[in-house]
């Protein structure tokens, strides 16, 4: 299963040794791997060399700057990029080999499917969760966000059918919180580098609405008990960015006595 046109795959990592050979193994079809490195302390770049020569090391300066980087590394027009907690599943391998090497779209939606405890979440907003993961490299630059970065687009973008990606998400609670919580941190940077200023409404009216969205609107209550917990979480996490903006913004030392 080749592409019709060379590829190059982009994984960022930071102490994924438990994911980064599951993760590379399926990018078996690409025309290279490029894997970028913020200083692990484990054995990721030992292992991701086992996949790829390419593998860099770059300090972290969030996500959009850090796929801004890896993407400037490519040797090739098409790049496509995976989470290290992400797998590509056979059937969209296949997909992407089927696509017309001139006359498509300039970039590609797929859809992501997300194992959360004992079961693929099908609703609460993570399903399917098309995101744009095959693009042009000369008609896209990311978004310069610390979190949730995005690729942008100048040009036609369509939908992939044919398989999922599938990702293997928090291994436990714990994991959960600790990522929510370095996640609005980076949040609050971006919320202050461009100057909004904290909301009582949002803090107070904000974690509801997103609960109601997740469990109501977009059918959690169908993902049985963890989309329950899907739908706290995401109460959880606005709140703690708002929370979190206040006590920057506002927060104050003590006098000296």
């Amino acid at each position: 299963m080749t592409p019709p046109f060379p590829i190059s795959a982009i994984v960022i990592t930071r102490n994924e040794e438990d994911h980064i050979a599951s993760a590379l193994a399926t990018l078996a079809w690409a025309a290279e791997i490029v894997v970028v490195d913020s200083n692990s302390t484990d054995r990721t770049v030992e292992i991701a060399r086992r996949f790829t020569p390419r593998v860099l090391t770059h300090p972290f300066a969030g996500y959009g700057a850090q796929y801004a980087f890896a993407q400037s590394q490519c040797a090739h027009e098409w790049v496509f990029w995976l989470d290290a907690d992400e797998r590509v599943t056979p059937e969209l391998a296949a997909a992407i080999a089927r696509l017309p090497a001139e006359g498509g779209a300039d970039a590609w939606r797929i859809a992501r499917r997300t194992w959360y405890f004992d079961r693929w979440i099908r609703h609460s907003g993570w399903y399917p969760d098309y995101q744009v993961r095959l693009y042009r490299r000369s008609l896209t630059a990311w978004t310069p966000a610390r979190v949730h970065a995005a690729p942008r687009v100048a040009g036609r973008v369509a939908n992939l059918a044919g398989g999922d990606l599938l990702h293997h998400t928090r291994r436990g609670l714990r994991e959960h919180l600790e990522v929510m919580n370095r996640y609005t941190d980076l949040a609050v940077a971006d919320a202050l580098a461009a100057g909004r200023a904290p909301s009582a409404a949002r803090l107070l009216c904000g974690p509801p609405a997103a609960w109601l969205r997740s469990y109501v609107f977009r059918q959690g209550f169908r993902d049985g008990w963890p989309g329950w917990l899907i739908a706290a979480l995401a109460a959880g996490y606005v709140f703690s960015r708002e929370a979190k903006l206040f006590e920057r913004r506002y927060a104050r030392q003590p006098p000296l006595a």
